[in-house]
């Protein structure tokens, strides 16, 4: 039987806007000096997603490299003109963590003026780049407060070889910066925190798995759910990089054929709205 209170929820969509080449687990095999030379597909799949959320009536947020606002305008008017979030995703998808404090206020803040300007607004939520954030750099958040944004989600409180602060809180929470922080959503198993936020285990599991556990989280935790993903997860035919390390290729490459196909199933399955819509109250600090 299904959970009425669950099913009337609004949850978080979010897109982290960045092309196959941007990605982390591509970093030793493509150099920044080789994007100019590769064709861009990231605006064609934003658009793709765009027309899909128009068919369930999705509202998003939208987590945009400065790269892409630079390089595909159009997307980022689009993602504006027709009622979604933008926020930001840094500028060329480099984490924070292998950055000088000088190094990341500037990607930042060019981030923020190059959407800005392609949207015509102001933009209040960011997203670090591989969530680059944890006890080495909390000062992004002082960063972030004198950038004037409101919030982050640049958090995932798991143990991940590229990523993760366990000890971290795991709901949306003000920190001492003034800066509101919405982690990732995880579930707890044995005492420890599983990813269930969306991205690669979104992909990984069958869908039934995905939406099981998601329906236990919401059992559990009178929280919103808030899930992330990327425009080349819908992009089966993207070039492979066939040098890459044979993890990251499967992190990378796994599912992507049946990815829209469970993203369809997720839109209808539950209802979705921005990180500003569904998270209204706490970052009114209500």
């Amino acid at each position: 039987m299904k959970d009425a209170k669950t099913q009337t929820r609004i949850h978080a969509m979010t897109v982290d806007v960045e092309d196959y080449f941007h990605v982390s687990a591509f970093d030793g095999v493509i150099s920044t000096d080789e994007w100019s030379g590769i064709e861009p597909r990231v605006g064609k799949n934003t658009h793709r997603l765009i027309d899909l959320f128009n068919e369930h009536g999705v509202k998003a947020t939208f987590f945009t490299l400065g790269w892409v606002a630079k390089h595909c305008p159009d997307v980022v008017k689009r993602i504006v003109d027709e009622g979604h979030e933008l926020a930001s995703h840094g500028t060329n998808h480099r984490r924070n963590t292998t950055m000088t404090r000088e190094q990341v206020f500037a990607d930042i803040k060019e981030s923020k003026d190059l959407l800005e300007q392609a949207a015509g607004k102001a933009i209040k939520g960011y997203r670090a780049p591989s969530f680059s954030v944890n006890t080495s750099n909390e000062w992004v958040y002082e960063i972030l407060k004198e950038l004037g944004f409101t919030y982050s989600s640049s958090t995932y409180p798991i143990e991940h070889d590229l990523y993760g602060v366990p000890e971290w809180p795991r709901f949306a929470y003000t920190r001492k910066e003034g800066i509101v922080e919405i982690p990732i959503p995880t579930m707890r198993n044995n005492d420890k925190n599983k990813g269930i936020g969306g991205g690669g285990y979104f992909r990984l599991y069958p869908y039934w798995l995905s939406k099981r556990r998601i329906e236990a989280y919401l059992r559990s935790n009178d929280q919103p759910y808030n899930f992330y993903f990327h425009p080349w997860e819908i992009d089966a035919d993207q070039p492979r990089v066939q040098n890459a390390p044979f993890k990251s290729k499967l992190r990378h490459y796994v599912n992507l054929h049946v990815m829209e196909k469970k993203l369809t199933k997720l839109m209808q399955d539950y209802r979705w709205s921005s990180m500003e819509e569904v998270y209204a109250d706490v970052l009114a600090g209500k």
